[in-house]
């Protein structure tokens, strides 16, 4: 009897460019790993829109990236870099990080809409008034001292990553935007990572501002109290990254710098466009548009502070490598979008 014929199936992995060490100084190589490919195969150099810098063949094993794409040197902010085999693009990107300190914060004392509230508002970093046409900021920009300067120190190499939460009302993914807010991103990543999410609950509700306009939702609280923390600030990053429906941003006190592990997630552009500049947008989901209309909709206990009644609760945080990003396209998801509105149904004539 002819003994039956045993097919051995090969797992084959995918492409996988990791860093070698987690940092370089300005002039050093900076060394990656390219694994699971077998022929050589091409590395896209990326910027934060997907726009193809640069592009080289690489072989398995080290390769200095500052070697085969000497733009990364004069960076000002983060880039990525594509593994594609075969025209098909495998793995996460791997994130090349400039190391450049923030601008000269600038801030002056305002007066919120209520007429009598005062609070520390954020007017400009370095030479630059966040809002040039603002005649306001512009006469302080005349009075400011010139800023320290900020030469980059080196670069970062990791993995783009992604943040997941499971929570009681759905399952959220948030992409990061190392590009607008690499330091913030990377601190939401590291706690998420360790755990430090896990339980938390969702400790505050605005589902509309004094003008009806849907606002924010807010954890990230270990106590659940709204004035906990991972016990250490941080410090505002200049995001340009609009707070707009899924962006996911940094909660902070009065004073810019105090910004920890509370974060919220926005829930309409009209109302939220008002903290562009003033918070640190580091994120957005990209999966969970479900999980945040239910969460915004629960009954609050006390409206004036926006505690729910039953606070959603994130079970569980964790990160997972980003997916692959295509050249001139990026991601292969998209921000998530509210609802388009159901018309209500047509009475039939009687």
């Amino acid at each position: 009897m002819t003994a039956p014929l045993l097919v051995a199936t090969a797992a084959f992995a995918a492409a996988e460019l990791s860093p070698k060490v987690p940092f370089a100084k300005p002039d050093a190589a900076l060394v990656a790993v390219l694994s699971g490919v077998e022929q050589p195969c091409e590395l896209v150099l990326l910027d934060r829109d997907a726009k193809e810098l640069a592009r080289a063949t690489a072989n398995s094993g080290e390769i200095d990236l500052a070697t085969i794409f000497p733009a990364i040197r004069s960076v000002d902010r983060a880039v990525r870099v594509q593994t594609i085999v075969g025209g098909t693009p495998e793995g996460a990107p791997l994130l090349i990080v400039p190391l450049i300190s923030r601008p000269t914060i600038r801030t002056a004392q305002d007066t919120r809409p209520d007429g009598t509230t005062k609070y520390t508002r954020v007017m400009g970093w370095g030479d630059r008034p966040i809002d040039p046409t603002d005649e306001r900021q512009a006469q302080l920009a005349t009075t400011w001292t010139k800023g320290d300067p900020t030469p980059p120190s080196g670069f970062r190499l990791e993995r783009d990553r992604d943040v997941v939460f499971e929570t009681t009302a759905g399952r959220l993914r948030f992409a990061m935007c190392p590009d607008e807010a690499p330091n913030t991103a990377r601190n939401f990543v590291e706690l998420a990572a360790s755990g430090f999410y896990d339980g938390t609950i969702v400790h505050r509700i605005v589902p509309a501002d004094r003008n009806g306009l849907p606002f924010v939702i807010q954890g990230g609280d270990p106590t659940g109290s709204g004035d906990g923390g991972p016990g250490y600030d941080i410090a505002l990053e200049p995001s340009r990254l609009p707070h707009d429906f899924g962006v996911i941003s940094m909660a902070r006190n009065d004073w810019p710098d105090s910004a920890g592990s509370q974060w919220f997630v926005c829930l309409g552009r009209a109302a939220t466009a008002r903290l562009d500049g003033q918070y640190c947008a580091f994120g957005y989901a990209v999966e969970g548009t479900d999980a945040i209309l239910k969460t915004a909709a629960g009954e609050l206990a006390d409206p004036a502070t926006g505690r729910p009644k039953s606070p959603e609760t994130v079970t569980r945080a964790f990160v997972i490598d980003a997916p692959a990003w295509t050249p001139g396209k990026g991601r292969p998801d998209a921000r998530v979008e509210i609802p388009a509105p159901q018309p209500k149904p047509v009475e039939s004539d009687r």
